[in-house]
């Protein structure tokens, strides 16, 4: 699938933030109200950013509560 949008390696930092925040925003009504067409070009520029995000931050810092030896503390 082709999806619109600028190239997620042309972004700036700023820029690729605030799609991606955008689109965490709006996934649910997306998923819940969205046609098949809108949800699959939804998830798929979701996945082009995030991929593109991990690309740029490979050592983004992980809350240790959200790995499974933090789960089973709480």
């Amino acid at each position: 699938m082709t999806t619109m949008g600028i190239d997620p390696a042309q972004l700036s930092d700023d820029d690729l933030l605030r799609e991606l925040r955008q689109l965490h925003a709006t996934r649910s009504d997306t998923f819940f109200h969205g046609s098949d067409d809108a949800l699959a070009h939804h998830t798929s520029r979701t996945n082009e950013l995030e991929a593109e995000y991990l690309r740029r931050v490979p050592d983004r810092e992980v809350d240790p509560a959200r790995l499974r030896e933090g789960a089973r503390q709480r």
